[in-house]
């Protein structure tokens, strides 16, 4: 019997999917694949890192590599069973490498706004907290400005001028994941960088 017959009717779907995408390069077919499982693994990767912002970072590293090793891809599994093995395994290793620890939206929503504030020039009311940030803020720029220029971009439009992921992708000409991609490793240099002087801070 023919593989694809044995096949549930979605695990067809998926099998003619990969085979557009691995014999013609087919990017609608990658496009396809990633339009049915994104939020499948999304969802995935929200439960395991607790946090909106590492979990769209995992999500698009693991449709990155699922992609590279499409070929790999044995069609009597489910395709979705692979994939998200693949996005587990990465999301593991990314919180290894990272050391993440899991907290609650709310605190990553206060973590999140309290960055942007310190990249930001904002005036207080407190004389000695208007120095303190001041002095916070100068020495996250000047960390800032020792990033590559294309990294130092990126993060300059997404907290000192808070543009959307998608202002930024029309302003440069990229796909939406590129940037996603690449302001993921711009924010993983900096915080390197950061934690290197966090002493200064």
């Amino acid at each position: 019997m023919d593989v694809k017959q044995r096949l549930t009717e979605k695990g067809q779907r998926d099998f003619d999917l990969i085979q557009r995408a691995l014999s013609r390069h087919d990017q609608s077919a990658y496009a396809q694949l990633l339009q049915y499982y994104r939020e499948p693994v999304y969802y995935l990767m929200l439960k395991m890192t607790g946090n909106v912002y590492d979990a769209e970072d995992c999500t698009i590293e693991a449709f990155g590599k699922a992609f590279k090793k499409l070929d790999q891809y044995v069609p009597e599994y489910g395709f979705s069973t692979w994939l998200f093995r693949i996005a587990t395994n990465n999301c593991i290793d990314f919180q290894r490498k990272n050391k993440i620890h899991t907290i609650s939206f709310s605190e990553t929503e206060k973590e999140k706004r309290n960055y942007s504030d310190l990249l930001k020039a904002e005036s207080s009311s407190d004389p000695e907290a208007s120095v303190i940030h001041s002095q916070k803020l100068m020495h996250v720029r000047q960390v800032v400005e020792k990033l590559k220029p294309h990294y130092r971009s990126l993060i300059e439009m997404r907290y000192y001028e808070e543009m959307s992921y998608e202002e930024i992708a029309e302003k440069m000409h990229l796909p939406l994941g590129t940037v996603k991609a690449q302001l993921f490793r711009a924010r993983e240099f900096l915080f390197q960088l950061l934690k290197r002087s966090q002493d200064k801070i």
